[in-house]
């Protein structure tokens, strides 16, 4: 240490008692155990709370790419469980919830979860207002049902009209007539050792026209439910406007567009374009407009061709033509305007 100490100056800055064996120094020439310093200074994984492993003496651990959640690299291989809503690993000294599916859900997205089909009500009127606000009213009454997973993938097998689909699915638009199992409205589930047991209620779907339903994963937090459902209406309203046959890259990048630009105003009430938005209502709990953050970062980092590149695509023509152009250019040539 380059120096003459008195015996009572050796002390540690994070026990307070004396040094006597190995020690340790931190950059700003502060004393520590060996033991202290690893504890104060040396990176934990989020996941287990553990010292994160060293390799060539420097930590080696993976993070989350939006969160930056730091984790032990085994946690990859080792069936820590992910919440299905915001991907972030379940910690060793918390329980998340395990839907009656099978998806898990972290306490924060629990907090805002719309779990029935009657609790979506209010979401569904705002989707459907920022459609009218866009001049792009749907008049139909489309049915909008929250089903678990078993459900929507078997709505998806029988449906004809079928979309480009995510390896993981959250919410499809109907065109078929069938019997559906929807979470059933004002019941109240029950919490049985950390599981959610929802009770579901069979519901006949009757073609009226063009779309019979919109089926959508019960148990997300608000604002992936509604973007979730902002790009389902856009499907309803694409084949209730006479758009068909359209390239899966054309269709789900306008619909990723439109869920989009609805996460674009739920986080920023209050930018540009937004002026009539009561100052009240600019507020939002910090929570979920970093959920909101997460959800919108994920449609633009998505990587895939149809629904990453085409939402990319797509966003660039309605940035350089506006949405009025790019669908029109879409219904005459089915393609996005370059």
């Amino acid at each position: 240490m380059g120096g003459v100490w008195h015996r009572d100056c050796l002390k540690c800055q994070a026990c307070n008692l004396l040094i006597t064996d190995k020690v340790s120094m931190s950059s700003e020439d502060r004393l520590f155990h060996e033991s202290c310093y690893k504890e104060h200074h040396h990176p934990k994984c989020d996941v287990c709370k553990n010292f994160l492993p060293r390799s060539t003496g420097a930590a080696e651990y993976r993070a989350h790419h939006f969160w930056m959640q730091k984790y032990c690299p085994s946690h990859e291989q080792d069936n820590t469980p992910r919440c299905c809503s915001c991907e972030r690993m379940e910690p060793r000294d918390m329980q998340y919830m395990i839907l009656d599916d099978g998806r898990r859900l972290c306490l924060e997205c629990l907090s805002s979860a719309i779990m029935d089909s009657e609790e979506s009500k209010p979401l569904y009127d705002e989707i459907r207002e920022f459609y009218k606000d866009l001049d792009m009213e749907v008049k139909q009454h489309i049915p909008l049902l929250l089903v678990e997973r078993q459900a929507l993938n078997k709505a998806m097998e029988g449906e004809k009209n079928g979309h480009h689909h995510l390896p993981e699915t959250r919410g499809i638009c109907l065109s078929e007539e069938r019997i559906v199992p929807t979470i059933a409205k004002n019941q109240r589930f029950r919490i049985s050792s950390g599981i959610i047991e929802m009770m579901t209620e069979p519901q006949k779907l009757v073609r009226s026209c063009d779309v019979t339903a919109i089926l959508i994963l019960y148990g997300f937090p608000r604002l992936l439910t509604g973007s979730i459902l902002a790009h389902e209406m856009m499907h309803a309203w694409l084949r209730l406007a006479g758009y068909s046959k359209l390239s899966p890259e054309v269709e789900e990048g306008i619909c990723q567009v439109m869920a989009h630009t609805w996460l674009e105003g739920k986080i920023d009430p209050c930018g540009l374009g937004n002026e009539h938005v009561a100052s009240s209502s600019c507020a939002q709990p910090s929570l979920e407009k970093q959920l909101g953050e997460f959800f919108k970062h994920r449609i633009e980092e998505d990587t895939s061709p149809v629904y990453g590149e085409g939402f990319r695509v797509g966003r660039r023509a309605v940035q350089n033509f506006g949405l009025n152009g790019t669908l029109n250019h879409i219904r005459m040539t089915g393609s996005f305007p370059l």
